[in-house]
């Protein structure tokens, strides 16, 4: 019930009551509305054009192979206002690596993306994806991995807000042999805080329930992806299949990845009607704000993608973004608690 409409109660009861005028003018009690809790993780994924999966560095839209540090922070800096201004209260950036990225000369320029962010007050998960060659859910070459983490590790290990999200979609594992190599990551680094590790569920990191209920991995964050594309609901099937997905894990869950289509003219704050995607994002985004579920749509800024949720022009120091879908961020941002 709302203060006046209390206040407005309180009145009626005390004058049938036939109390004086006096007695009538008593203050109700303030009651304070309950605070909205907001996720500990409130992010868009900032994505190669190619997509992360290449052959090599990956290198996010905007960026360009031969760009060296001051570039890559010029243009990082440029990129994350835009963001933080399109999207109010986003707080944090997921970033694709690979080894080639880390372990080649790249490196040197491309930590100024995690740099920047961090300057910015942004949380950053840096994530590994496979290359494009292979592409078969595994690991490609386990030395170059954990060669790779163990630089990332050294580099960013200390800082609280940077997160490791160890493996992206991997499904070509099961869940015990996913649940080995998660092992053999915390073993391996023994001194890196559990509560800033991303665990990706099985398949296409789809489902969290087995790597949740895994007692080696209890302090650990886990990693959740669905998409519209992967099949056809309604709204309140779509809120359903996402609480199957993460079951009794909902506080340790962060949907690194969700999206639908931004560039098609979609209005995702009208009537949800039979369209599949918005179903989607709304039945979503209801259920990170009720769960108070973390989320980092896919993507905020990738060139050519038509889930963009971003648009980017220009460049250099007129580098400019805007937003491709004023409803699809409003849906975003309900999803975060606003």
């Amino acid at each position: 019930m709302s203060i006046k409409k209390y206040v407005s109660a309180v009145g009626i009861l005390l004058s049938l009551a036939g109390c004086s005028k006096k007695t009538e003018e008593i203050v109700a009690p303030v009651i304070p509305e309950p605070a909205l809790v907001h996720p500990l993780i409130a992010g868009v994924n900032w994505a190669d054009a190619r997509d992360n999966f290449v052959d090599g560095w990956v290198i996010p839209s905007g960026l360009e192979a031969g760009d060296t540090y001051a570039v890559v922070a010029q243009k990082s800096a440029k990129i994350y206002d835009g963001i933080i201004t399109n999207l109010p209260g986003v707080n944090a950036i997921r970033l694709p690596i690979n080894p080639p990225s880390v372990t080649e000369r790249w490196w040197d320029a491309y930590q100024a993306t995690v740099d920047q962010a961090l300057a910015k007050k942004m949380k950053v998960i840096l994530c590994c994806w496979e290359s494009s060659k292979a592409k078969d859910g595994l690991i490609d070459d386990m030395d170059a991995f954990w060669k790779m983490w163990a630089v990332v590790v050294d580099k960013y290990g200390l800082q609280s807000e940077v997160y490791i999200e160890v493996i992206n979609e991997p499904y070509g594992y099961s869940l015990p042999q996913l649940g080995t190599v998660y092992e053999q990551f915390l073993t391996k680094f023994p001194n890196l805080p559990r509560s800033r590790l991303l665990l990706s569920g099985t398949g296409y990191s789809e489902d969290v329930n087995g790597i949740g209920a895994d007692a080696r991995f209890k302090d650990c964050l886990l990693a959740l992806h669905n998409y519209a594309f992967w099949n056809v609901r309604s709204q309140t099937d779509w809120e359903n299949n996402w609480r199957s997905r993460y079951g009794a894990y909902a506080s340790r869950t962060v949907v690194t990845e969700f999206g639908a289509g931004m560039t098609t003219g979609k209005n995702y704050t009208g009537a949800v009607g039979t369209d599949n995607e918005v179903a989607y994002m709304v039945g979503s985004t209801n259920v990170f704000r009720n769960a108070g579920l973390s989320s980092v749509y896919w993507p905020g800024l990738r060139d050519g993608d038509s889930y963009g949720l971003l648009n980017k022009t220009g460049s250099g120091t007129d580098l400019k973004l805007t937003v491709s879908n004023t409803s699809g961020a409003t849906r975003l941002r309900f999803g975060w608690g606003y």
